[in-house]
């Protein structure tokens, strides 16, 4: 892991390397099966991985039994949220940045790779929740 490389450089490489996974593969897989694919083309750009990565949820300050997964953390900073559908749904973006603002992640991306066209499903989320100083980790 190069915890070194800035936010905008990983992001970009989780885009470009999800931009030539759907241009080989296509649509109409399952998430899982995009999920694996990504995490392996990220691990062979360098990033560090971690699939269904498990985060505890608190409430007044204590952790509950109960914990969230979230499909990929990647570099330990960026949450990756996989969809493989038609449709983008308004409460999609709202999973992720809840994700984020429970997970205390800099910045989250959105791919559904159920569209025609990559770009067209990839929605990058910041968390604004976080202080200037803790978004650079």
């Amino acid at each position: 892991m190069n915890s070194t490389i800035p936010l905008n450089e990983i992001t970009a490489l989780i885009i470009d390397s999800a931009c030539n996974v759907h241009t080989k593969i296509g649509p109409g897989l399952l998430e899982s099966a995009y999920e694996a694919i990504l995490a392996k083309e990220l691990t062979k750009r360098g990033l560090l991985v971690e699939r269904q990565k498990p985060f505890p949820i608190y409430w007044d300050r204590e952790p509950l039994e109960e914990e969230f997964r979230v499909d990929l953390l990647v570099d330990r900073r960026v949450i990756v949220e996989l969809k493989s559908t038609e449709v983008m749904h308004p409460v999609h973006p709202k999973q992720l940045l809840t994700y984020l603002r429970l997970s205390g992640q800099p910045v989250g991306l959105l791919l559904n790779f159920g569209q025609a066209r990559m770009k067209d499903g990839i929605k990058r989320i910041a968390n604004e929740t976080l202080r200037d100083e803790d978004k650079l980790r």
